[in-house]
């Protein structure tokens, strides 16, 4: 019985892996992919085969990449325009740091808008580059991109459309830029606000999905409905608006697909996190059945970790690695995890440890899994820059993910410990955020990384543990932490 489910699901699996790489190499048929380099900025040069159009530059928002916008670099390129996207500094493959002051406009602000200005001055020097120019950017770009088109406009090379999305910029007044469409998504309400002002600027009385012009100024505010912060990336409804506007802005109508690659990244991911279920089984079974850790020991053991580690973490602190609180986290999870486990000593798991189930582990979540993630969906292989990051982090994620894995109940725990453990270092983390907010404000935009990574590679370690032991599991799911974390904050140097 149980070889005929692995069976089934392996094909379930295999089916669904088959279903979404033909939908997702569909949006790419067509198309010349090419990688390059503007000095350290990795660049991306995506354009139909035979055609030439106007160049839409696009860029990506904090801790994106490249990848996390080619919904519309791939929708705008099958249009004919060409697409030129890149990586920040401090973001994807770009090896450069980002720098300067990020609280101040002239700091890191003022470094990204020059990088965003070399990119357009490579791009006008493309050959298949005709007929105008058009910056596209999302979150943290929409404030460069708005930054950039002004600074063009003042040395007389303007940009003819910029396209904002989730914007929110201070540099945006009644007459710069001069043609602007602001896409949010609907549950963005305090974005979709921005955006309107942006248009009433121009027309005090304009409305959203209004398009009002006034003194050679032309300005829309969008709405992708159902989506949120990232949904609006692979929004129908945000790409068709994208492309006609800049269709409208270079008299162009274009006929190509709307590239929607959500749905099948998202069945894509789902099947290789299945697929792992009935390779598991092939491992050689060494976990043996898990010590009974009392209600009164599991509290602890998740309470004490979470209320006094970010009381003394954020104490000892002294910034040391080039990522926005990398080092903070690894410090924090290496004291989490070893309080933890010297709490809750009296109830570990028993069972060896498979150093077979290490490698299976790290091998699908991140060898698979990531090569996956990195082609369709955002930035997982690291340049070398971040190699030594995430061996440091290992130093903080490996006793971390050791002692969950022990306290949650070695995969076969209850539901609510597992849930009442990651709560508990959520919190924690949040705490310290709070604690220290002018050094650890970045910490918020982790909670969301580590909620994922308890999903999707959390799943695939409770299966490695139920099979071969809680040790086997939290070995391989420290290291995946390591690499994920490695590779999706941005590099900062503060000089």
């Amino acid at each position: 019985m149980r070889v005929n489910r692995n069976v089934g699901l392996g094909l379930l699996a295999a089916i669904a892996i088959v279903l979404s790489l033909v939908f997702l190499e569909r949006g790419r048929s067509g198309l010349e992919i090419v990688e390059s380099d503007v000095g350290t900025t990795p660049v991306t040069l995506t354009l139909k085969h035979g055609a030439s159009g106007p160049l839409v530059v696009i860029a990506h928002g904090f801790a994106g990449s490249r990848q996390l916008m080619q919904a519309y670099s791939l929708t705008l390129s099958q249009s004919g325009y060409t697409v030129l996207s890149f990586d920040f500094e401090g973001h994807g493959r770009n090896p450069t740091p980002m720098s300067g002051d990020v609280t101040a406009i002239d700091g890191t602000t003022a470094l990204l808008v020059e990088e965003t200005r070399r990119v357009l001055a490579f791009g006008r020097g493309l050959p298949d580059a005709t007929g105008g120019i058009a910056l596209l950017g999302h979150s943290m770009a929409t404030d460069v991109i708005v930054r950039a088109a002004i600074e063009e406009a003042r040395q007389g090379t303007p940009v003819d459309a910029v396209v904002a999305i989730s914007m929110f910029s201070q540099a945006v007044s009644a007459d710069q830029p001069r043609r602007l469409l602001a896409i949010s998504g609907q549950w963005e309400s305090r974005l979709r606000q921005e955006a309107l002002s942006a248009v009433r600027l121009v027309e005090p009385d304009a409305g959203e999905g209004q398009t009002v012009e006034a003194r050679g100024v032309t300005r829309r505010a969008a709405v992708a409905p159902y989506v949120e912060h990232v949904g609006v990336l692979y929004s129908g409804t945000a790409l068709r608006e994208a492309r006609d506007w800049l269709d409208a802005a270079f008299g162009r109508q274009s006929d190509g697909p709307i590239v929607t690659p959500g749905p099948w990244i998202l069945l894509l991911m789902g099947g290789i996190v299945l697929l792992l279920r009935p390779l598991v089984g092939l491992l050689p079974g060494t976990a043996g059945e898990p010590a009974p850790l009392s209600a009164g020991r599991f509290w602890i053991s998740v309470a004490a970790p979470a209320l006094l580690v970010p009381l003394v973490a954020t104490t000892l602190y002294v910034p040391f690695l080039p990522v926005l609180v990398a080092d903070y986290l690894m410090i924090h999870l290496a004291l989490y995890g070893g309080l933890q486990l010297l709490v809750a000593r009296g109830g570990l798991g028993r069972g060896g440890f498979s150093p077979a189930a290490v490698l299976a582990l790290v091998g699908w979540g991140v060898v698979v899994f990531g090569a996956a993630m990195d082609r369709y969906a955002a930035s997982f292989m690291p340049n070398a820059e971040r190699l030594a990051i995430i061996a440091i982090l290992a130093i903080g994620t490996v006793p971390f993910m050791v002692s969950d894995s022990q306290v949650s109940g070695a995969g076969r725990g209850a539901w609510w410990r597992r849930i009442a453990a990651r709560v508990a270092i959520l919190a924690s983390l949040g705490a310290a955020a709070m604690i220290d907010p002018e050094r650890l404000m970045f910490l918020f935009i982790i909670l969301p990384v580590l909620v994922l990574f308890f999903l999707v590679h959390g799943l695939m370690g409770r299966w490695i543990a139920q099979r071969c032991g809680a040790l086997s599991a939290g070995v391989g799911l420290g290291l995946c932490l390591a690499w994920a974390l490695g590779v999706s904050f941005p590099l900062f140097s503060g000089g």
